[in-house]
């Protein structure tokens, strides 16, 4: 067999066949039921996803993550009445369920391509008084003219019910679609679900934080995901420890930046990353 090489494309198999791509949960899921879910996204942009979580699951991420509610936000976006935690993985394993979850998973492989990336994953506490938060896309800095197709998605999972008035999701449902169209408050509405449910979006959303006009607080997990070729929100293969790598699943770990998209996006010094979480492996 030839070893030449006459493009790019020859090279496709060379870091990532190191290590072969495992499959996916979400392959898990029935595929009658994924390919629903995704006709769904792809008509209004969004799916909302009930009753994920067991009453269980909720309270044992509700137990962990109370004691990291230590922060408000900074800014209007992040909300000064709001408190969020930043490097998840790193703090409990509560939320790991979360950020692989076959469901979710089933349509994340059926939009993107392989070893998409996880961009973000931050518990979210929006208190009593809250302002609604500005409209947003979740991949709109991503400097590409819209309209186009969604660069990452988004998960919103409800640890708390969400309610109209308590800080629920407010969507622009079919906002996906459009160019350079700016939204209206008026716009707005509010993704009512129970706890244990998630609403899954595309980054090319209309979207943003409710008012919290109610006396208790709303605790959410947030979830986001690009394309392999992208630069994520944060970058976990410096803010997660290997030890955490280790530990999740190994969705999680292809997800955090430990794989290769062909030819060689994401090779640490000209070797699969998956390398450095080997048993002696050093640091460079």
């Amino acid at each position: 067999m030839s070893s030449e090489v006459s493009s790019l494309t020859d090279l496709g198999g060379d870091l990532a066949g190191t290590y072969r791509r495992t499959v996916s949960s979400g392959t898990t899921v029935d595929p009658a039921l994924a390919e629903a879910d995704l006709a769904a996204v792809l008509r209004d942009g969004y799916v909302i996803l009930p009753d994920l979580l067991t009453p269980d699951e909720l309270d044992d991420i509700r137990e962990s993550v109370r004691p990291l509610l230590d922060r408000h936000g900074r800014n209007q976006f992040e909300g000064h009445t709001t408190q969020r935690v930043y490097s998840v993985l790193n703090k409990t394993a509560s939320c790991d369920r979360i950020a692989d979850h076959p469901r979710v998973l089933a349509l994340l492989d059926r939009l993107f391509l392989p070893n998409y990336l996880l961009s973000m994953l931050q518990v979210i506490n929006i208190l009593p008084g809250e302002q609604a938060q500005m409209l947003h896309t979740d991949d709109g800095f991503y400097p590409i003219p819209r309209p186009r197709a969604a660069l990452g998605a988004a998960t919103i999972w409800a640890i708390d019910d969400f309610t109209a008035d308590n800080g629920a999701t407010d969507i622009i449902a079919g906002s996906h679609r459009w160019g350079d169209r700016l939204p209206a408050e008026s716009d707005r509405e509010p993704v009512v679900m129970s706890a244990g449910s998630c609403v899954f979006f595309l980054g090319t959303l209309w979207h943003g934080g409710g008012a919290n006009r109610s006396d208790r607080s709303r605790l959410a997990v947030t979830a986001q995901y690009c394309e392999p070729w992208l630069r994520p929100q944060e970058a976990f293969t410096l803010s997660t420890t290997r030890d955490t790598a280790r530990r999740v699943s190994e969705d999680l770990r292809r997800m955090l930046g430990y794989s290769i998209h062909p030819p060689f996006i994401g090779q640490v010094d000209g070797m699969h990353p998956k390398r450095l979480l080997e048993p002696g492996a050093q640091a460079l």
